[in-house]
């Protein structure tokens, strides 16, 4: 049986990063994107910059918007989903490319300034960062959740 990979955006305050996530969810097969907090979601005001980098995928992949991320986490984790975060810093304790999923997999990325907030990092059943060669020590949110969807997708 094919695993199901869910990606939650949590507080995501970029349309161009969205949009940019819709493309790359597509690209990689990715069940359904939850939008929470304050990510913009479709259809907004604002909506053409998200469909500006997303090239329709907003229309492709499956999505839902969830003003509590804690309560969507909570519900998919009983659904027996696992819970990865995507964060950078001493938060993080594993590895993205040794990381192996147990099951269904949903990865959550946050806040391009603060990251992910604590009760979800706290619920988080684990919590992996890529790994960087460079001076900088993290990436573009669309970047960063783009080699997630790749890295989890391509894992038995």
């Amino acid at each position: 049986m094919r695993k199901s990979i869910f990606l939650i955006l949590q507080n995501i305050r970029s349309l161009y990063n969205v949009g940019a996530i819709f493309r790359s969810a597509d690209a990689f097969g990715i069940q359904k994107i939850y939008l929470c907090g304050i990510t913009a979601y479709p259809p907004k005001r604002q909506m053409q910059k998200i469909s500006k980098t997303a090239l329709g995928a907003e229309k492709s992949v499956s999505w839902e918007y969830h003003k509590q991320t804690a309560t969507l986490v909570k519900k998919l984790k009983k659904d027996g989903v696992e819970i990865v975060v995507l964060e950078v810093g001493a938060k993080s304790t594993f590895r993205l490319p040794d990381y192996k999923p147990k099951s269904h997999v949903a990865i959550i990325v946050g806040n391009e300034k603060t990251g992910i907030t604590k009760p979800i990092l706290k619920l988080a059943d684990i919590i992996v960062f890529i790994p960087m060669r460079g001076q900088k020590e993290s990436l573009n949110v669309a970047i960063a959740a783009s080699i997630a969807m790749y890295e989890l997708s391509n894992k038995p």
